[in-house]
């Protein structure tokens, strides 16, 4: 029986690495996974999706007003879809997870959806909190804070690595943007004026190492 799925972190935990691996995991074995993604999130190109380490896919970039329950469906007559696997789920409208909802229990596909739960004020996401209360399984990808303590929220920093308290709830951005922090971290940043702790990534030499082992 299909479930609906709801893999939640902050930022930088692997989600879409999670998600790019489940996707390869279906075409090997001859199944054909339907990839979706905000439209709004074009910071590699509009429907690609890509992981920190570099894998990528394609994808379909669908509107804030789509109705996902039509998407799946318009490739339904065409081929057969084995799953469905949402990147960036955090930016789903609370109708389309309902949408994504109608695709497991009419159709019997499982819908796996990967994304933030919380903002950088540490409020949840309208697409986070529906999947929260709709989804039938929920996982939580962990990753660390720079303090070495495990990482649940999400700062917002400027230019000057201090948090940003105010300001849209959706801005695109990636590590030069936001960085992951436990909850004690995330209060000392955002209430007590503690400047954020930005480490840069691994550079080439880094990952050629790692790739070694």
């Amino acid at each position: 029986m299909a479930k609906l799925y709801f893999y939640y972190s902050t930022m930088n935990a692997g989600k879409t690495t999670t998600l790019l691996q489940s996707a390869w995991n279906y075409r090997e074995r001859g199944m054909n996974p339907l990839i979706l993604t905000p439209i709004i999130d074009n910071r590699d190109g509009e429907g690609i999706v890509k992981s920190r380490i570099g894998l990528s896919a394609d994808a379909y970039a669908f509107g804030e007003q789509e109705d996902l329950l039509q998407v799946v469906e318009s490739r339904l007559e065409g081929k057969n879809i084995h799953c469905v696997l949402v990147d960036e789920a955090q930016f789903l409208s609370k109708q389309q997870v309902r949408q994504l909802s109608d695709v497991v229990d009419d159709h019997d596909i499982p819908v796996l959806t990967y994304g933030l739960r919380t903002d950088f004020r540490g409020e949840l996401f309208p697409g986070s909190e529906a999947l929260l209360a709709w989804a039938d399984i929920l996982q939580e990808l962990k990753t660390i804070c720079y303090t070495g303590s495990k990482a649940t929220m999400v700062v917002r920093v400027d230019d000057h690595g201090y948090a940003v308290k105010d300001g849209a709830q959706v801005e695109i951005g990636g590590n030069e943007r936001y960085v992951p922090v436990s909850r004690k971290e995330f209060k000392a940043i955002l209430y007590g004026g503690k400047k954020v702790k930005v480490i840069d990534p691994p550079g080439q030499e880094a990952s050629a190492r790692q790739q070694s082992f």
